[in-house]
């Protein structure tokens, strides 16, 4: 296993690799505020839906995001010249997870990649050529690296990726009616907006999704069939940021795509000045042991966290239990209408909420679909009353409905939301049974 391990490759690819993540890293803080995200998602409401536990991780007041998202761009550009290299690595890596854990509103499965590649990326050695640390300090300088830096990126690719396209494999994914939804809202699109409409093109999207994300890690292994699915990486990426716009993942996807390349070829296209590491070396660190213990226990929480929701009663696509962390990506929509009945317990009175006066609309998106926002919010609601003096209990009438299907009552309107806990490993008898 050491000899495996610990036997030295050429390293053009994380080399390389570093240069455009530090970049990526940098538009994706920029962007988020050119494009107005930071002010929708992190100024602009009273509070935000942290994930559960990290209440007191909220945005910092005023306009300071603002500050918060330049300074992790500046990290990026770090990262990307290599300038102190693992501190900035990890700056960037406890400031996105930390942006990440904050909000819930505008989760995204890529959002969570970057925060686990970040962390990775502090512990790979990919400042020992071509960065500022290796010019200052010479004695960093290496044309190689361990084969288990290699072995993690191609692992984590692999469980992202499989696990993406096992759950698109149910009813309303194969017979195209998630995908029928997702694009209806693109009709508007210049050129492509008819073509997005056509069934065809439904059963292509849908069944290319899933044998694109089962099937692209082996064939871009195999050197005969690599060159053909890196064409095919080329446009699904192309196409998803496109029609999907998801930030930088499509890029930073293509940007992976040059580990499975030949070193010889990296180097070749990239770092021509480079001498091209050939000897095979077996160097074993005196912490060999334990970070085969770390990766070791990372990967068997990365292989088990997406299956929790097989653990916990009902359909995850309805009690969303189970649903973040888990590489479930666009495979349902969701529509509902929701009402807040908080009664006064002195006065038994009924006072009336107005969900315009306590979120944004795309919280309010949350607040009446999805069970964790819906129990935060009566949260939010108890301690903002009783900051005025006043006991209250909170009910929900919610009816929400799964890819088109008819409504149906979501939450126990009987419960008070406000008084009980939240379960973090099994599910809330308060939400309702689905027919799913």
């Amino acid at each position: 296993m050491n000899k495996l391990l610990f036997r030295h490759i050429d390293n053009s690819a994380l080399i390389v690799f570093r240069i455009c993540f530090g970049l990526l890293c940098f538009l994706e803080s920029v962007g988020a505020i050119a494009t107005g995200w930071v002010h929708a998602t992190l100024i602009k409401p009273q509070f935000t839906f942290s994930f559960i536990g990290f209440e007191w991780l909220q945005p910092l007041p005023g306009n300071w995001m603002y500050v918060y998202y330049v300074v992790m761009g500046v990290f990026g550009l770090l990262i990307m010249i290599g300038y102190k290299y693992r501190w900035s690595a990890l700056g960037f890596a406890i400031m996105w997870t930390a942006t990440y854990l904050m909000q819930k509103s505008s989760y995204n499965n890529h959002y969570y990649l970057l925060c686990l590649l970040s962390f990775l990326m502090v512990l790979l050695p990919a400042h020992h050529y071509a960065s500022v640390d290796a010019k200052q300090h010479p004695e960093i300088k290496r044309t190689s690296m361990p084969f288990w830096v290699w072995l993690v990126i191609i692992m984590q690719l692999f469980v992202v990726y499989t696990y993406g396209a096992i759950a698109k494999i149910y009813p309303d994914w194969l017979n195209t009616t998630v995908i029928e939804i997702l694009m209806e809202s693109k009709k508007h699109y210049y050129l492509i907006g008819d073509v997005l409409q056509e069934k065809w093109m439904h059963y292509i999207l849908s069944y290319g999704g899933i044998l694109f994300d089962g099937l692209v890690i082996p064939l871009l292994l195999w050197k005969p069939t690599r060159k053909w699915a890196f064409a095919a990486s080329i446009f699904f990426h192309l196409f998803n940021s496109i029609v999907f716009q998801v930030g930088i993942f499509p890029y930073l996807s293509l940007a992976f795509c040059m580990f499975f390349f030949s070193t010889k070829t990296i180097n070749k296209l990239f770092l021509r000045r480079k001498p091209h590491y050939e000897a095979a070396e077996i160097i074993i660190p005196k912490y060999a042991g334990v970070l085969v213990t770390v990766f070791s226990i990372y990967f068997v929480i990365q292989v088990l966290l997406p299956l929790r929701h097989h653990l916990i009663e009902d359909n995850v696509l309805w009690t969303e239990e189970g649903h973040r962390m888990s590489w479930r990506m666009m495979l349902r929509t969701k529509g509902g209408s929701t009402h807040y009945r908080v009664i006064d317990t002195k006065t038994n009175m009924s006072i009336p909420i107005k969900l315009d006066d306590y979120l944004t609309k795309k919280q309010q998106r949350g607040a009446t679909t999805k069970p964790d926002v819906i129990w935060q919010f009566a949260q939010h609601l108890k301690k903002d009353f009783a900051s005025q003096g006043k006991d209250v209990k909170i009910y929900v009438s919610a009816y929400v409905s799964v890819n088109g299907r008819p409504f149906k009552q979501l939450i126990n309107p009987e419960i008070d939301l406000a008084s009980v806990p939240w379960e973090i490993f099994k599910h809330s008898d308060w939400i309702l049974p689905s027919d799913l």
